[in-house]
């Protein structure tokens, strides 16, 4: 069986926003690049860099903690789709997280993308996860 690397990099963040780390470290691959890419444009993290260790690719991202006043918003990661049940949608009805506040990020056969990109260029495929 192969690793669902969605999954490990969701559970990365998680686990590092609970553990209230700075950075989280994730190995690199397509997916992963436009996963933390998507999250990177979308303000979910703060900064991404590629690091080379041992030749193996690594992305350190760099969280973003929302504070007010003693209230920390934690991010929430949910996969949705997943190797014993994929979940696919087409362009009219892809889910609106919270109202518009969170996003979906779909695999589409013009790439990887949010569900705004996705609506916009009436496009459906694949969802992998919610984020809010």
């Amino acid at each position: 069986m192969g690793r669902d690397t969605i999954a490990e990099v969701l559970t990365s963040i998680r686990n590092a926003e609970m553990n209230k780390k700075g950075t989280v470290r994730i190995a690199s691959t397509n997916i992963t690049e436009n996963i933390v890419k998507i999250l990177l444009q979308e303000g979910f993290i703060e900064n991404v860099r590629k690091h080379r260790e041992n030749n193996k690719n690594f992305l350190v991202s760099t969280l973003r903690h929302k504070r007010t006043r003693k209230i920390i918003y934690k991010t929430v990661l949910k996969r949705i789709s997943r190797p014993g049940l994929r979940i696919y949608s087409n362009s009219q009805r892809i889910p609106r997280i919270l109202g518009g506040m969170g996003i979906a990020i779909l695999s589409t056969s013009q790439g990887i993308m949010t569900d705004r990109e996705a609506r916009l260029k009436g496009v459906g495929g694949e969802i992998w996860c919610y984020i809010w």
